[in-house]
């Protein structure tokens, strides 16, 4: 396998990021019957005016991006969201290398880092606690959807 590499996210990359994104939520989307889900409706726009803004990284195979995060700083706590990964690579620790990765941009400014995710996002939700996030509150979002948020000190 082709080694990956994580390094920011470029303005020449919004498009293969959109397209990615799309194709990460559209399991979300089927989880929760809903393919209004914002990482599905955002535009190229937004997207480029979100990156340009917050701290973001891509994974690259190659020529690739395999996948991507992105995290803004408030203060001292560190949130981050949209962790994607290409559908077809999930579960080879490329979310890990991301999630590691933004971790690790705000060493010595970030006190806590938080997250949220779909309450029928099992996968996810034990990829952040394998990650010594834990649960803090749960937020009805839809009658279908609660989203659940998670967070960890800095110094894990």
């Amino acid at each position: 396998m082709v080694d990956v590499v994580i390094s920011p996210v470029l303005p020449v990359d919004v498009g293969e990021i959109l397209t990615l994104q799309r194709a990460a939520y559209v399991t979300e989307a089927q989880l929760y019957s809903d393919a209004s889900l914002p990482a599905l409706t955002q535009t190229y726009d937004e997207l480029a005016a979100e990156l340009g803004s917050d701290l973001a990284l891509k994974a690259t195979m190659g020529h690739r991006i395999v996948g991507s995060v992105r995290a803004r700083l408030e203060g001292s706590v560190l949130h981050i969201g949209r962790l994607v990964v290409a559908p077809d690579l999930q579960g080879r620790g490329i979310g890990t290398r991301l999630l590691t990765a933004v971790e690790r941009e705000a060493a010595g400014k970030a006190d806590r880092y938080t997250l949220f995710t779909g309450h029928l996002s099992r996968a996810n939700i034990r990829l952040y606690e394998r990650h010594g996030y834990t649960e803090v509150r749960r937020v009805r979002l839809t009658s279908d959807v609660v989203l659940v948020h998670l967070e960890k000190p800095a110094d894990r």
